[in-house]
């Protein structure tokens, strides 16, 4: 699609050609009721008897059947058409506007696109020092609207021929393709339910005309925002709008709460205590704070002014009402990245935690940067599961339910659709994929790797409790065709100052007792530091359980190398 084939374009002609088959439809069903009263219905109230009565009613009504169904696709052909002179109006019409307004700013577009004006500042057409900047954005409209049109045109025909198939070789009068026609329409008025294939997501989506989407991601931003397959772009698009809504609901149910606190004391035999509605009630004004907090860190983030230190952000998932609050959030897109690196903290990660999950992402971006400059590089931070949270009092660095794997093993199938996802959606030569585990996020890592498999490239687990497998080779990339994890792509990293070991040992292990055994397990297998296990060590020096990710350092070094799909040095 060129500029002057869009701007010049009859759109009108695609309406009139949608009236005449309209009057041909309305014509073919005035004839099928003719035929319905004339001989149907004459034929039913009929004395005929027998054999040849039976086979010319089977007959009729098969007959029947086929007038059915062909009126089905003529109506199926009409709204096609209607959808093709609808898509292509809105191109033609972003274009229409994109070149008023380079003619009001004194820029002249030639027919391929380039842009020139007049670089003499004293001359009359002088468009200003801003020229540069005003002409790149025109030239992205122009882009973008016949990038609209050829997708249009593309799905349009596509359908119209279709149906012309249809009607050239019969099928258009067979119930089943009907039915299957039938379906491919409904579907398209509707968003896949959550957990469907990513790949048959993207599919979906690609389908749709430009009108089509824009109305999914206006009135649905909470679903397609979540939903793997659908290209980051547009997730972040209908996240960000969900973002604005969910923050004013959750000010408006804390505002509603505030005002009906109940009595805080309450006497007991042994003396004033707090009251039990009182806790509950503060119990959930917590909650929503702490929602609130992470909902302004994800806003605050967003808001930064892009630069090379702070790439533009992508927020690609968002749910305030599961429990705890779930964000991912991209530094980059990663569907045009080289290399991307999905990150997955550990306990006690929560919405309202997610600034640290973004630091530690935004430190990885930075370190993959400097081991592969001018890459096209995309970090995540995955706050998308339920996470332990509870400490134990007395040991705050403990947290009781982490020696739970019911965390892990609930968050494998999001894990392992947002992973899928993020292939469906990529364009061009595939990346270098690699998620990166940190404490009881490697448990979650692990258990979706042995029980479902992550189509990753490299894995990194830091401070890690055991990851569900006694040995590296034991990981999944592709569970259905038997891919296994290449061992040299494993990768573990335990600082001197992290104790995390001492904290998750297997009581049931006898290499835990044995003072001069090396065969130590952990809560969840093997640690994954063991030589047995056979993942390649990382650098990392006496960091604690929770600054692997200190810049400079030579853990936050080997991440960097690791992600770029550089050797570690």
């Amino acid at each position: 699609m060129d500029i002057k084939t869009l701007y010049d374009a009859n759109i009108n002609n695609i309406t009139t050609a949608k009236n005449a088959f309209d009057r041909l439809s309305s014509a073919f069903v005035q004839h099928i009721e003719s035929w319905q009263h004339d001989v149907v219905d004459r034929l039913s109230h009929s004395q005929w008897t027998g054999t040849a009565s039976d086979h010319a009613h089977a007959r009729i009504q098969f007959l029947g059947t086929e007038l059915h169904s062909a009126k089905q696709e003529l109506g199926f052909v009409s709204k096609a058409l209607a959808k093709a002179a609808e898509q292509f109006a809105l191109a033609q019409a972003h274009l229409v506007y994109a070149l008023d307004d380079a003619k009001t700013a004194k820029l002249n577009v030639a027919p391929d696109g380039t842009i020139t004006w007049d670089k003499e500042p004293t001359s009359p057409n002088y468009p200003g020092a801003g020229a540069e900047t005003t002409a790149i954005a025109i030239s992205n409209r122009i882009t973008a609207a016949l990038n609209e049109a050829d997708h249009a045109d593309q799905e349009i025909s596509a359908r119209l021929n279709h149906f012309a198939a249809n009607a050239g070789n019969g099928m258009g009068l067979d119930a089943a393709m009907v039915a299957k026609d039938q379906a491919a329409e409904t579907a398209r008025e509707q968003i896949p339910a959550k957990g469907t294939d990513p790949a048959s997501v993207k599919k979906w989506w690609d389908g749709l005309t430009g009108t089509e989407q824009q109305k999914f991601l206006h009135d649905n931003p909470d679903q397609l925002g979540n939903l793997d397959g659908v290209p980051a772009a547009v997730r972040d698009q209908a996240n960000r709008l969900n973002l604005t809504r969910t923050q004013a609901d959750l000010q408006k149910q804390l505002s509603d709460l505030e005002k009906s606190e109940p009595l805080s004391v309450t006497g007991t035999p042994y003396g004033a205590t707090e009251s039990p509605d009182h806790i509950v009630w503060k119990a959930q004004r917590d909650a929503l704070q702490d929602k609130l907090k992470g909902l302004k860190a994800l806003q605050d983030r967003l808001d930064l002014p892009v630069t090379e230190k702070d790439p533009r952000p992508f927020l690609l998932g968002l749910d305030a009402a599961a429990p705890g609050g779930r964000a991912i959030l991209a530094l980059n897109d990663p569907d045009t990245a080289d290399h991307v690196a999905t990150f997955v903290p550990g306990t006690e990660s929560r919405l309202g935690g997610v600034g640290g999950t973004m630091d530690k992402a935004k430190e990885m971006y930075r370190s993959t940067m400097l081991a592969s400059p001018g890459g096209k590089v995309s970090t995540i931070a995955y706050v998308n599961y339920t996470a332990p949270q509870s400490a134990r009092p007395g040991f705050p660095q403990v947290v009781p339910d982490a020696a739970y794997e019911g965390y892990a093993k609930d968050a494998e199938q999001n894990l392992y659709d947002f992973q899928t996802g993020l292939r469906a959606t990529h364009q061009g030569s595939p990346s270098h994929n690699t998620i990166i585990g940190h404490s009881y996020g490697t448990t979650v890592v692990g258990y979706a790797m042995r029980d479902k498999g992550l189509p990753v490239d490299s894995v990194v687990f830091a401070g890690s409790p055991g990851v569900g497998v006694d040995k590296a080779s034991d990981l999944n990339t592709d569970l259905a065709k038997g891919t296994k994890m290449d061992p040299s792509k494993v990768y573990a990293v335990l600082g001197g100052g992290d104790s995390i070991t001492d904290w998750t040992p297997d009581p049931f292990s006898p290499g835990n007792y044995n003072p001069f055994g090396d065969d130590y397990h952990l809560r969840f297998g093997r640690d994954p530091m063991n030589p047995a296990f056979g993942a390649q060590h990382l650098p990392s020096q006496d960091s604690d359980h929770d600054h692997y990710w200190n810049a400079k350092t030579p853990s936050w070094m080997a991440f960097g190398q690791v992600i770029a799909g550089k050797p570690v040095s």
